[in-house]
């Protein structure tokens, strides 16, 4: 009986690893499916036209800084040199207690101006506000602290854009990127957010604050995340689009309407994924007020960030991401295979359910059972060609979703790029994979816990050439 069980455990195993790479498999099949939809829709790049004028919308990029004196200067200097026509920058020091308000007033010249606005929802007090004396499109609120969604909440406030365009402080934008990323709002009235692509800077020059090519990372760490974010964006994200069901736009590159901010109640202070929990909002509350709630991802547009290179650093990101999961699957449960929220409750909110928070549980219990199975001798080694092989069916479609990528935007440009980016999604369904899950599994013990904190986030520095 109890060998029966350790060898049920394999197949049980193997069968949840298998169905979660079919799941994306399919992504992948949507995700091209939804690239040649927008392709043709946009094949006459009528945003171009339409969003060169001063007549375009006025967009606001808030910028949230906590301690980033080593990158915010370049991440400003980027915003200022795109080429949006009716754009404002709103960079907000949340009590930073290092140089990051200093370093933007010497070296854009900023100068302090009276704080006028309705303040329609609520932050920590700001303690002055700033403009450039030789950029006027640049504004710096220094505040006190008050976490990310209380800085984006004061941006919020003081912007005066129709819409508003979050990044982080370590994020550079490509230069034509605002302009797709409006342009969605010109086709739809019922869209709220649409979002870009974030790409990895780790290693990659930097001219002119942007990218002219990226390259894949020298160490393991961050080149198996470029792998990784790849598979994320170009297909993750992007597949959800023809099934009306996105939920993420990356707190690193997106844009959303300002008043459905506001009118939703901004960014919610409490939780720790406030980037996912305000999509999921909108779009809960679009569906209960009767109103359009449409959020797109559009990979051409791209934003480029920089990951963690250390492995320490990488587990407390990931495991605040899992932990900002599931703070938003609960705060929202009541969506979950609910018709009520049309495709958001019955096709996305039970996958993230599913997929992202109950697989690494159901992975990481299956493979220590398989290994105290192993030892004991209860199960049979020969029997675990059926998980190697669905892991090695994993690999396979991370290697087409790359070879999508290259082929629909020649991301990486040199062939041995190409090479290695396969090579690092084997070894990332090898070892990757399994600290993925613990670092995930340690978040889930942590929101169990009550426990809220971000965790400092260290910062290299972009390699400007």
């Amino acid at each position: 009986m109890i060998k029966w069980f350790f060898d049920s455990i394999a197949d049980i195993a193997a069968a949840w690893v298998i169905g979660i790479t079919a799941l994306q498999l399919m992504m992948v099949a949507s995700a091209i499916y939804e690239f040649r939809r927008l392709r043709m829709r946009d094949r006459h790049q009528v945003w171009k036209r339409m969003l060169t004028s001063r007549l375009a919308p006025r967009v606001s990029i808030l910028v949230p800084a906590y301690n980033e004196e080593v990158t915010v200067s370049e991440t400003v200097t980027g915003l200022l040199a795109l080429s949006y026509p009716n754009l404002e920058i709103v960079v907000i020091n949340d009590g930073s207690p290092d140089n990051t308000a200093d370093v933007l007033i010497n070296r854009f010249d900023l100068r302090p101006v009276h704080p006028i606005y309705q303040e329609r929802v609520e932050h920590a007090d700001i303690k002055s506000l700033y403009r450039s004396s030789r950029e006027p499109r640049l504004v710096l609120i220094d505040k006190f602290n008050g976490g990310k969604a209380d800085s984006l909440n004061a941006g919020v406030n003081v912007a005066s854009g129709e819409l508003v365009c979050a990044i982080d402080a370590d994020t550079l934008v490509a230069p034509d990127a605002l302009q797709q990323l409006v342009a969605p709002f010109l086709h739809n009235p019922d869209m709220v957010a649409v979002g870009g692509t974030v790409r990895l800077t780790n290693d990659s020059p930097v001219r002119a604050a942007a990218i002219p090519h990226l390259v894949v990372p020298k160490k393991p760490l961050p080149a198996l995340q470029a792998v990784e974010y790849v598979r994320a964006f170009v297909v993750g994200r992007l597949g959800w689009n023809p099934l009306g069901g996105n939920l993420i736009i990356s707190g690193a590159f997106g844009v959303f309407k300002r008043e459905k901010v506001l009118a939703a109640g901004g960014y919610e202070k409490s939780s720790i994924g406030e980037d996912m929990e305000l999509i999921v909002r909108l779009r809960r509350v679009g569906y209960e007020r009767s109103e359009g709630a449409r959020v797109e991802f559009l990979p051409e547009p791209v934003a480029w960030t920089e990951s963690p290179e250390s492995a320490k650093v990488l587990a407390r990101q990931r495991n605040r991401w899992q932990r900002g999961l599931m703070d938003v699957l609960m705060r929202h449960k009541r969506m979950i295979l609910n018709p009520r929220y049309g495709s958001a409750g019955m096709i996305s909110m039970p996958f993230f359910f599913i997929v992202e928070f109950l697989s690494p549980i159901v992975e990481a219990l299956s493979l220590t059972l398989l290994f105290v199975g192993l030892v004991t001798g209860l199960v049979d080694p020969a029997s675990l060609w059926v998980l190697g092989a669905a892991y090695g069916f994993g690999a396979a479609v991370t290697i087409l979703t790359l070879w999508f990528d290259d082929m629909a935007f020649g991301s990486y440009p040199k062939f041995i790029y190409r090479v290695k980016l396969a090579g690092y999604a084997v070894l990332e369904q090898l070892f990757y994979r399994p600290l993925t899950i613990v670092w995930r599994l340690w978040g889930v013990r942590l929101f169990l816990m009550g426990r809220t904190e971000w965790g400092q986030q260290v910062r290299k520095g972009f390699t400007t050439s």
